[in-house]
C-alpha cells in the first residue's frame, strides 16, 4: 500500500476551496499528472457524484472513475476509484486558516491489486513524486484564483 499525505495553506476561503476541490474534475487544472477529467453525474456535486479521470502513472495512461463516498461540506470529502490494478482513496480535509485562507490536508492511498502488488515499493516512490507535483499545482492554481477570481480554468497548469 502506498500513501501520500500533504498539508498546504491556500489563500482562498474555506467554502470556495471546498467547492473547487470536491468537484474532482478540477484535478485536470491543478494536477500535472491528470490529462483529462470530467464530471459524469448530474449536478450538484455531492455524495455519489462521479468523475472520470485519465492520469499518467509510471508512464501509462490510467483511466479512473472516482466517486464521492463521504461528503461533509465544507470540512471533508472522500473519493475512491478502482480498476483491475489499483484501488485509490483520496481524503481531503479543510479548515479555516488564521490568514483567512484554508488549510487543505490531502491524503491519497493506493492499494495495488493482483500482479501490481509486486510493484508496491515502486508505487510508493511514484506516488510521492506525483503527489508533490499535484500539491504544487494545487497551491499555484488556488493562489492564481485568489489573485484573479475571473481567471481561466487552466490557471494552475504548468
Amino acid at each position: 500500500m502506498a500513501q501520500y499525505r500533504r498539508e498546504i495553506v491556500v489563500p482562498t476561503p474555506l467554502a470556495t476551496t471546498f467547492a473547487y476541490l470536491s468537484r474532482f474534475s478540477s484535478a485536470e487544472e491543478w494536477d500535472p499528472g491528470v490529462i483529462r477529467a470530467q464530471m459524469v453525474t448530474p449536478e450538484p456535486v455531492g455524495l455519489g457524484s462521479r468523475f472520470s479521470l485519465v492520469a499518467v502513472f509510471l508512464g501509462a495512461k490510467v483511466p479512473l472513475e472516482y466517486e464521492i463516498i463521504e461528503y461533509d461540506p465544507p470540512r471533508r470529502v472522500v473519493l475512491t476509484a478502482e480498476n483491475r490494478s489499483v484501488r485509490s482513496t483520496d481524503t481531503i480535509s479543510f479548515d479555516s486558516a488564521t490568514s483567512g485562507g484554508t488549510v487543505v490536508r490531502y491524503e491519497a492511498v493506493l492499494l495495488p491489486k493482483g500482479a501490481a502488488r509486486l510493484a508496491d515499493p515502486l508505487f510508493a516512490l511514484a506516488l510521492r513524486r506525483v503527489g508533490d507535483r499535484a500539491a504544487g499545482g494545487l497551491q499555484a492554481a488556488l493562489v492564481e484564483r485568489a489573485a484573479h477570481p475571473s481567471s481561466g480554468p487552466r490557471a494552475g497548469r504548468r
